[in-house]
């Protein structure tokens, strides 16, 4: 057995405080590292002794092997968990720490070697018989080859990194023309994200449910799994909502990919958590059958699952569930066609949406990640797991419903209770413009799927984030949708809904902005006297101007003139408490903050948050009336903070709306800035390698 004292974090945000909260429960020390950027965070203030790496970039800390095995051993720490991200599936890392007398929370450096490579683990799980879609995995990386693949394929086809994960590095490419484009762009991306340029293309499923299955192993010889997890809700190929159990896997299908995933990690030799994922096709999710040629992996056929199933009798399932194990399937039934299911990779890590398996289960992955590192068998058998109930999680991240990501200062924070939350959230914190967009997961457990999904979207309205965009408010909506809540949300989900979303949102927000305006304006500072003379006003949202006249009458009473219309308001504040407005039978409860360091903004802009609405707006009160518009279209602003990567323009060119005049890297992500109209340039503000921050003036045009 191997002694874990003390262990080393290597990672930040809501993931290192995870860690650190089970290892202290488990009377490990912990050590934290930290980025220049992260010094102030709460995984430094948490854990027992803290190290800094220096540097703000992943390249100067996080990602630095040298750095965090030297912060170990001057730390006195035993074992080193890597947490998700950073280096947590690199191999060489993990023989970094071995070699260094630490024990490693991982898999052993073979296992991550193979099967962290998308190409490598493609090759051993056709071995084992495990269904993938047709590619090319070879060493030949030239644009002619993978042409040449690609016509041998078929379009569409998907561009991979195969170092890494988590959506970076990946490229749909449905036609030849934009081939070139997207490998030049995947290769960029993936060498900056993991270090290497290394792509590969396989066959691309438009119309998949992207499911996957949590196994766990230990160094005597037992591997398990721990149920499937539904992922389908992506944006730019990263999750934003995971469930379990998926709504379209019964126990047969269940069997055939939880076998297949430990068939696949076992081969490996694989120890400790690990998330084989694969993409899941057909037209009846009730049938599943074998792809045409596959063959199952051994002891699949006919074997039932070895895992308690839920039973839900009554209507929808909402009368009363019970356990029983799940029936054997006879060998016509599990042979039965209409579901395929391919791998897509295997993550030899502990995955972001780890909670819901933990919500279903009632265990704690970490501590099992800590105790299969000490050398000890897996805490339960197959036979032993029980899942109940289904939990859903939703990932909130600092972007707005472009899905475009913003740092910033969060200026105002409170926890939404009644769910579990993991975040690295405080009031005061600059979120940096460095690493990953997610702030922090909303996970709900309930007895049904319609309970969760209803108290995770009250959650999200309690959940305050004031100081820069979230997609909150976006969330709750799909959470809401009639597709997701019938559970038929496959991964083309936001891109086909995505435009319906946004405008049900800025429908909501122009209902609100004369209640939320009301209240962020007279926050703290309406009289108690009446005024005999109405105020006017005059609010900016989202570029549109409303004017208003407000009369205050004293004790929070208001008279408010808009669009042609007069209607009684009432306000009720508190100190260091949210307002509450009140028109009609109506009530809002706002939280409201006044933004700080706008760039090139003459008005007070504000964040205002009521429910399930957040709005950006402005006091235009005592702007000139004919400000803004012509100035502002002869500017293009960043409009998050971000590295430009490369500059595509040039004084006096002439540019065509849509045409790619720069790209950005934010967070971990390239974005193209394209010109919004057709213009000739005037002068370029900017040069490749500078940071640019948000509101920043990168572009003028010719009047």
């Amino acid at each position: 057995m191997t002694s874990i004292t003390s262990l080393l974090v290597a990672n930040r945000g809501e993931i290192a405080r995870r860690v650190i909260r089970t290892a202290h429960a488990m009377g490990i020390n912990t050590v934290a590292v930290y980025s220049d950027a992260d010094a102030d965070a709460l995984h430094v203030r948490e854990a027992g002794m803290a190290c800094a790496l220096g540097g703000d970039s992943p390249a100067d800390s996080y990602l630095r092997i040298d750095k965090l095995i030297a912060a170990a051993q001057a730390s006195g720490a035993d074992a080193v968990h890597p947490g998700y991200g950073f280096l947590s599936e690199n191999a060489a890392f993990a023989e970094a720490v071995i070699a260094a007398g630490l024990a490693w929370v991982g898999p052993p450096p073979a296992a991550i070697r193979q099967l962290g490579s998308k190409s490598a683990a493609k090759q051993l799980a056709q071995a084992q018989g495990v269904p993938c879609l047709p590619g090319y995995q070879g060493a030949d990386q030239s644009d002619a080859r993978f042409e040449a693949e690609a016509g041998r394929i078929g379009y569409p086809v998907m561009v991979k990194a195969v170092a890494g994960g988590g959506g970076r590095g990946m490229r749909l490419v449905e036609a030849a023309g934009y081939l070139r484009a997207a490998l030049h762009s995947a290769r960029s991306e993936a060498a900056s994200a993991f270090g290497s340029e290394e792509l590969l293309i396989e066959k691309a499923l438009l119309n998949p449910r992207h499911v996957e299955v949590q196994v766990f192993a230990d160094t005597h010889g037992h591997c398990i799994h721990l149920g499937e997890r539904d992922c389908s809700v992506q944006r730019r190929h990263q999750k934003l909502i995971e469930e379990t159990p998926s709504p379209a896997v019964d126990a047969a299908l269940r069997a055939r990919m939880c076998g297949a995933a430990v068939a696949l990690a076992k081969a490996a030799g694989y120890v400790g958590a690990g998330t084989v994922e694969f993409l899941v096709e057909g037209d009846d999710l009730s049938a599943a059958g074998p792809p045409q040629g596959a063959r199952a992996p051994e002891g699949l056929e006919p074997a039932a699952p070895n895992l308690l199933e839920q039973v839900w009798t009554g209507d929808r399932g909402e009368a009363s569930r019970e356990l029983r194990p799940a029936r054997p399937r006879a060998a016509h039934e599990v042979a039965s066609v209409g579901v395929n299911f391919f791998l897509m990779e295997m993550n030899t890590r502990l995955q972001v949406e780890h909670p819901v398996t933990e919500a279903v289960t009632g265990l704690d992955l970490v501590e099992w990640q800590l105790r299969v590192a000490r050398g000890e068998a897996l805490p339960l058998a197959q036979d032993e797991v029980v899942l109940t109930g289904h939990a859903i999680e939703v990932r909130l991240c600092a972007e707005d419903e472009d899905f475009r990501p913003h740092a910033g200062l969060v200026q105002h924070f409170r926890e939404p209770g009644g769910v579990r939350f993991d975040h690295a959230l405080f009031e005061g914190l600059v979120v940096p413009p460095h690493y990953d967009s997610m702030l922090g997961k909303l996970i709900a457990h309930a007895a049904t799927r319609s309970e969760a999904v209803d108290m995770l979207i009250a959650a999200l309205g309690r959940t305050e984030v004031l100081g820069l965009p979230t997609n909150r408010g976006f969330l709750a909506r799909c959470l809401g949708h009639p597709v997701f809540g019938a559970g038929e949300a496959l991964i083309p989900f936001l891109a086909e809904q995505g435009a319906g979303l946004r405008e049900a949102l800025q429908k909501e927000e122009a209902k609100t902005t004369v209640p939320l305006g009301l209240a962020a304006l007279f926050h703290g500072v309406a009289s108690d006297l009446p005024c005999p003379f109405p105020k006017p006003l005059r609010l900016r949202h989202r570029g549109e101007l409303l004017d208003l006249r407000v009369r205050e009458q004293g004790r929070g009473q208001f008279e408010v003139e808009a669009d042609g219309r007069t209607r009684q308001a009432a306000l009720t504040t508190a100190p260091g408490e949210a307002a509450t407005v009140r028109i009609g039978e109506t009530r809002w409860r706002v939280a409201a903050v006044r933004l700080q360091g706008a760039v090139g903004q003459s008005a007070s802009r504000w964040h205002v948050q009521a429910g399930g609405v957040d709005l950006f707006m402005e006091d235009a009160s005592f702007e000139a009336v004919s400000s803004g518009g012509a100035a502002a279209s002869q500017e293009l602003r960043a409009p998050f903070n971000g590295k430009v990567i490369t500059v595509h323009a040039l004084p006096g060119q002439a540019v065509r709306r849509g045409d790619t005049l720069l790209v950005i890297e934010s967070m971990k992500l390239e974005h193209a800035i394209n010109a919004p109209h057709d213009a000739v340039l005037a002068a370029v503000m900017v040069e490749s390698g500078q940071q640019a921050a948000s509101g920043q003036v990168l572009l003028r045009f010719e009047a």
